[in-house]
């Protein structure tokens, strides 16, 4: 465990006193209206990623290893991104090329002809993903001391969400009245070159996000807060238990609860809870801090009984209750982070929370692709406990963050 960090000499800072607050609510808006094309773009075909990889015949462990094994690339890989952006200071040219690479790999989908080239470039879409998250949540984390982080992460996270359940609509019209997967990714090509357009948009009208935050005396530090490693760890092992919506997907192909053109409205369901709950409770997270992160975990852990044992209406309650766990995991945890780690070493906090995050998605998402080929009922206990597990964390993490 990491000690406390060592307070050095103040960091000299020649930014401007910070711009308004109305810049700053802009800024963040115009960033969510990337994550809207982006979601739009990447979510429509995730939400058929497991079907499309049975049809093109793996196996739910397969599906199970690929999809862990791409949050792991996706979450990894942000460590090297976060440090990178930290010493380069090259926030927009970083995330940029994340975004070019996690969109155009979505519509190259609809020209696999295997499993094995679809996890492929299910893996590239998130090695972009993991390139641009960190430079791009510095930044908006500069915006949010203006708006208050949890409402700025939250509605951030509202307008990603919001993407996020139109792509799978999107999605289900195509199969609905086609019937094939290549077409629908085909169809994504259109919000992934809006999600760019709009990226350069902004890049051209806030070349230095850093000057939305008005100047602080930052101290050099030598390593990360107690309260932070605490703090990952806790949401380490929710992420463990948090089962990918692909292997959700492939089990309602499978067992024909629900039929290939719900599935992707199912998780357009998922998704608006998740943009509507970021909100509320990023706006919790500002007036409560960390301890609203009990409640909720506690609740979104009842989806996996419903999701793996239900019929189509406890299903698509099940689904709903991941909903509520994806708001939280992207709004109020990575709000939580702005408000631990100063600002010069946030980058590296966001890789090294990612990295923690993303692993230990991977090596529950592997586990429990595992479990579902040997028994669900093992598969749900195993997730209930590991995101119960984390909460005494959480708390520990509060106490140590005062």
């Amino acid at each position: 465990m990491a000690q406390s960090p060592t307070v050095a000499a103040p960091i000299p800072d020649t930014r401007p006193a910070g711009l308004s607050k109305s810049s700053a609510i802009k800024f963040v808006v115009l960033l969510g209206v990337v994550s809207l094309f982006a979601d739009m773009t990447y979510e429509g075909a995730r939400s058929v990623t497991g079907p499309y990889l049975a049809v093109l015949g793996a196996t739910g462990t397969v599906v199970g290893i690929v999809a862990g094994f791409g949050e792991l690339v996706g979450y990894g890989l942000r460590l090297v991104s976060g440090l990178w952006a930290d010493r380069s200071r090259r926030y927009w040219g970083i995330a940029i090329f994340g975004y070019l690479l996690n969109m155009l790999a979505v519509p190259a989908l609809a020209l696999a002809g295997h499993w094995e080239v679809a996890a492929a470039l299910m893996i590239c879409e998130r090695t972009g993903k993991a390139l641009r998250n960190p430079p791009r949540d510095v930044m908006l984390s500069h915006a949010t001391h203006e708006t208050g982080r949890g409402w700025g992460f939250g509605l951030h996270e509202a307008m990603d969400q919001t993407g996020a359940m139109v792509g799978p609509l999107i999605v289900a019209a195509v199969l609905a009245s086609r019937g094939e997967y290549r077409t629908g990714f085909a169809f994504l090509l259109i919000p992934a070159v809006l999600a760019l357009a709009t990226l350069f948009t902004a890049r051209f009208l806030y070349p230095r996000p850093r000057d939305l935050e008005p100047i602080a005396p930052e101290m050099a530090s030598a390593g990360l807060p107690r309260a932070y490693w605490l703090y990952l760890g806790g949401t380490a092992l929710v992420a463990a238990g948090f089962a990918d919506f692909p292997l959700v997907a492939y089990h309602f192909e499978k067992v024909s609860t629900v039929s290939p053109t719900w599935i992707p409205i199912f998780y357009a369901v998922a998704m608006g809870v998740s943009g509507l709950g970021s909100l509320l409770f990023g706006r919790w997270f500002d007036r409560a801090g960390l301890i609203v992160l009990v409640p909720l975990t506690i609740v979104s852990a009842l989806f996996a009984p419903l999701v793996f044992l239900g019929g189509f209406a406890l299903a698509l309650l099940g689904v709903a209750l991941w909903g509520i766990g994806m708001g939280v995991h992207e709004s109020v945890m990575r709000a939580a982070i702005a408000g631990m780690v100063p600002g010069d070493r946030r980058g590296s906090a966001y890789g090294i929370f990612n990295t923690g995050y993303g692993l230990a998605w991977f090596l529950g998402s592997a586990l429990m692709g595992v479990l579902y080929d040997f028994s669900l009922p093992a598969l749900i206990v195993v997730s209930v406990i590991l995101e119960l597990v984390g909460i005494p964390f959480i708390l520990a993490a509060r106490r140590a963050a005062g």
